[in-house]
């Protein structure tokens, strides 16, 4: 049998190298194959909206896209965390992040704009919606977050997949960069707590200013 598909569920889950396996494993390997499809779907619709807005309004809504796929190993440790089974039906059905695009805006009205524009679009599905800038984490965290459902059409049929879209000002994501460090190395600090603190009023600080720049943006404007 082909070894790219000579590999079970049942002996993935008890492999010690479960990341080395999925790699191997062909359902698996067309499974990414068609997320990363999705991405390109996605950058591709927020790059034209970005064009549009250049034309339109001499301005660019966005600064810039960034987009990922979890790795196996990442995917195959959250659905054992969450005790769910390992098949690639499971992991479609339960997992949401798989496929992520960061966009990247100067302005908070910027962020709602955008999302708004790609939301609206016939071929794409809001799943949900994560409103983190008017409903920040106790944290400070803020950040739009859709899950959206999009089509990619292959040689034989056509595949809605997640996306999940998240949209953050230039402060906003330099903010979650230093507090993604802080949750990987709070168990080797002294004072996380003292730190996490400081953190949440940097929050605050750059969201009001985030704010009057764009009071700001919209007098030059006028």
């Amino acid at each position: 049998m082909d070894s790219q598909t000579d590999i079970t569920v049942e002996t993935l889950m008890n492999s010690e190298n479960p990341e080395i396996a999925l790699k191997h494993m062909q359902p698996f390997l067309d499974m990414m194959m068609w997320y990363e499809c999705a991405l390109m779907e996605i950058e591709t619709k927020l790059k034209v909206l970005n064009n549009e807005f250049a034309l339109q309004y001499n301005r660019n809504p966005f600064e810039s896209i960034k987009c990922r796929l979890k790795k196996p190993l990442s995917i195959v440790e959250k659905m054992k965390r969450k005790g769910l089974d390992l098949s690639i039906e499971s992991i479609q059905e339960n997992l949401s992040d798989i496929a992520g695009i960061r966009v990247i805006c100067s302005f908070p009205e910027d962020i709602y704009t955008v999302s708004q524009l790609l939301a609206k679009q016939d071929d794409i599905r809001v799943i949900e919606t994560k409103d983190y800038i008017r409903n920040p984490k106790p944290n400070g965290y803020r950040s739009l977050h859709l899950i959206v459902e999009i089509p990619i059409f292959l040689s034989n049929e056509k595949k809605y997949m997640k996306v999940e879209v998240q949209f953050r000002t230039i402060a906003m994501d330099f903010w979650a960069s230093l507090d993604h460090k802080l949750k990987y190395k709070k168990n080797n600090l002294k004072h996380p707590e003292l730190i996490a603190q400081e953190l949440k009023k940097c929050a605050d600080t750059i969201t009001a200013m985030d704010y009057k720049m764009q009071e700001i943006r919209n007098l030059l404007e006028e």
